[in-house]
């Protein structure tokens, strides 16, 4: 068998849904998600068009009713657009019909911009509800990208876990839809976004070539672990888009290339694993 290793290049293109679902609405918190569809989506945009690399961008209904010419260049370059919710609101904090609310409304965002609703799907500070899996499913996602169960290899998401404190964990049925796997470690905010509150401070602003290293060592550790598989990095505009993290991501883009990464969005790396690995009747 060939070895085939694909990487997924994702944006939560948050701009400020992401601030308003926290309450912070002055107008700092605020400039700094207008960064992203006013200075960082037109350069990732443009690096991306450089290198001929299709992404996903998982976009909240917010973003695209509030900031409808950034999301339609992202549309028109051919970059695919997921589902991130309409707010930024993690669908664990809310009940199941706020929940589909939420799936139904954003959807209906993304058809309006690109004729047909999301075929992905991630979760608003990656935390699902007991009902998310049934939900997506009866809305038609194909995949899910919100869960941290593997690394390079996607999986069927389950349905029916019963987690209790003092019981052994009795886990559901696996169902059609998709795990496309993420983590915290390919995710730049973490590593970068300063956020200082009233009650905590994240310290962020790491050296991006600190960053880079690890990055491409996961790449590189993929190619030596599985003989197909997918790594997806999560980035945010408004964090990737400073320059020396713009630089880092084309530095990035380039070593692994050289290494034989194959880029594709989330949409198709899904439908490549779904050849490889039908699910179960």
């Amino acid at each position: 068998m060939s070895k085939r290793h694909i990487v997924c290049l994702t944006f939560d293109f948050d701009a400020i849904s992401g601030f308003i679902a926290r309450g912070q609405t002055s107008a700092s918190w605020i400039s700094r998600g207008e960064f992203g569809p006013r200075v960082a989506a037109p350069r990732l945009l443009g690096l991306l068009g450089k290198y001929g690399i299709r992404s996903t961008w998982f976009v909240p209904g917010h973003t695209i009713e509030t900031f409808p010419g950034a999301c339609e260049q992202v549309h028109a370059a051919g970059h695919e657009i997921a589902h991130h919710g309409w707010t930024h609101r993690s669908p664990a904090s809310l009940t199941r019909e706020q929940e589909e609310a939420e799936l139904v409304r954003g959807n209906n965002a993304i058809k309006g911009l690109t004729g047909r609703t999301a075929r992905g799907y991630r979760s608003p500070s990656w935390d699902l509800s007991r009902h998310s899996v049934e939900l997506m499913l009866k809305h038609r996602v194909v995949y899910d990208s919100s869960m941290m169960g593997d690394d390079y290899t996607p999986y069927y998401a389950r349905q029916g876990d019963a987690i209790e404190l003092e019981q052994p964990a009795r886990f559901g049925q696996a169902t059609r839809l998709v795990e496309m796997p993420i983590h915290w470690s390919t995710d730049d905010s973490p590593h970068f976004e300063f956020v200082r509150t009233e009650t905590t401070i994240r310290q962020g602003l790491m050296n991006a070539s600190a960053v880079l290293e690890n990055w491409v060592n996961d790449f590189l550790y993929m190619k030596d672990a599985v003989q197909w598989g997918v790594l997806t990095y999560t980035c945010h505009p408004f964090v990737i888009g400073r320059g020396h993290r713009m630089l880092m991501l084309e530095r990035l883009i380039r070593t692994v290339a050289e290494h034989g990464a194959v880029f594709l969005t989330m949409e198709q790396a899904a439908e490549e694993f779904r050849q490889r690995s039908a699910p179960k009747p």
